[in-house]
Order: C-alpha cells, then sequence, then structure tokens
C-alpha cells in the first residue's frame, strides 16, 4: 500500500514539473541541415538569421523561416467607438 501511494505522489510531481509540448517556444528562424535526401535534420531554434547561417556555415545546409512562428504577443487596444459629431469633421 506504501509502496503504490510513494508511486501515485511520484507521478503527480513528474506531471506538474514536466513542461507540456505547449509550453514550447517557437523562434522566428529555422535551420535545415545537408543530408542525403535533405534528411539531414532540422533546428527551429534560432532568433536570428545571422545566427542560423553560422549554425549551418560549414556544415550544410540552409535556413529559413519558421512558419510556426506567431511573433510576440502584442497587448490588443480597445477601439474607441466614433460619435456622429466625429463623421461631421
Amino acid at each position: 500500500m506504501q509502496r503504490m501511494l510513494v508511486t501515485a505522489v511520484a507521478a503527480a510531481a513528474f506531471s506538474v514539473l514536466v513542461p507540456s509540448a505547449s509550453d514550447a517556444i517557437e523562434y522566428p528562424w529555422c535551420a535545415q541541415y545537408g543530408g542525403p535526401g535533405g534528411d539531414g535534420g532540422r533546428n527551429c531554434g534560432f532568433t536570428t538569421f545571422a545566427q542560423c547561417m553560422a549554425t549551418v556555415s560549414g556544415v550544410g545546409g540552409f535556413c529559413e523561416r519558421n512558419l510556426f512562428y506567431r511573433g510576440p504577443e502584442r497587448p490588443h487596444k480597445p477601439r474607441r467607438k466614433r460619435s456622429p459629431d466625429d463623421l461631421r469633421r
């Protein structure tokens, strides 16, 4: 019984401490490394194009934009509703 309790507590702690895939950070640039048929690997962990190019330099490959990157979240500004007086100006 005690072993089962310890296992349950360990499993609960593990599920809370391990980040989920939704917590992953997306970066704007990906490196596609060379290899037979283009299967050399992919790394989308670069913040700048120059950083990506420096990484593939000498090992082969190319850099491209990460299609999953959405950019930083911007606060939404509420739009001001126009009054009839604004339309007359």
